[in-house]
This record gives C-alpha cells, structure tokens and sequence, in this order.
C-alpha cells in the first residue's frame, strides 16, 4: 500500500473532508514539496500518497492546514489562532510495509501515530 493518510475532525466527530495537505520529501532542512491535495468525503486523500514500488527510505512531512479547515467549518478562531498548519516529520525505513498516518485534530489539540 506504501503511504498514506487520514484525518478526523474531532471536534465535529467525523472525517475532515476539503482539507487542504501538502506532502514532501525532507533532507535536513531542506523539504521538497512532492504533491498538493485535497481530502475527500472519507477525510482521506483519493489514491496512495506513494505506492510501495515508488517509496523510497527517507524522511518525510506532511503539513495540514488546520486553520483553514476550521474557519470554512465556521469556527471562530481567536487570532492569532492556537493552531495554524499541522507539520508532521517521519521516517520510513521499510519500503515493503504500508505507513498510514491518521491525525486526529481540533482547533485546540492534534495526535497522530503509525496507523495500518
């Protein structure tokens, strides 16, 4: 399956379906940007952020724009709000296995983990 992801929008208690993502590839601090998406109905993106023949050992961010997400839901946000983007850096180090990474996420708070 190679990568993945999915958020929950737990203030609302469901997927957080038009948020806005952004993937890239991370060497030090330098990130390249490999694609911009939006989620879907489900709160996922529509195919595989990577397959496992075009994942490749390394390090990688994806960056949600949870600000955005929540004022087009209509939250009142204070400004500045507490949390803007949501920046996640993570490592794969076995192409072969399939690396989901779920956020679960309110204007206030956010977990994720390795999900399957």
């Amino acid at each position: 399956m190679g990568l993945s992801t999915h958020v929950l929008d737990t203030m609302h208690g469901g997927p957080a379906a038009g948020m806005e993502v952004a993937l890239f590839t991370t060497d030090g601090d330098q990130a390249t940007l490999v694609k911009r998406f939006t989620l879907n109905a489900d709160g996922r993106s529509d195919a595989p952020l990577y397959d496992n023949s075009t994942l490749k050992v390394g390090t990688y961010r994806l960056v949600f724009d949870v600000a955005a997400y929540f004022k087009a839901k209509g939250v009142t946000l204070p400004e500045p709000n507490f949390l803007n983007r949501v920046s996640l850096d993570f490592g794969v180090a076995h192409t072969d296995q399939h690396y989901h990474v779920p956020l679960l996420v309110s204007p206030w708070s956010y977990s994720t983990y390795r999900g399957s």
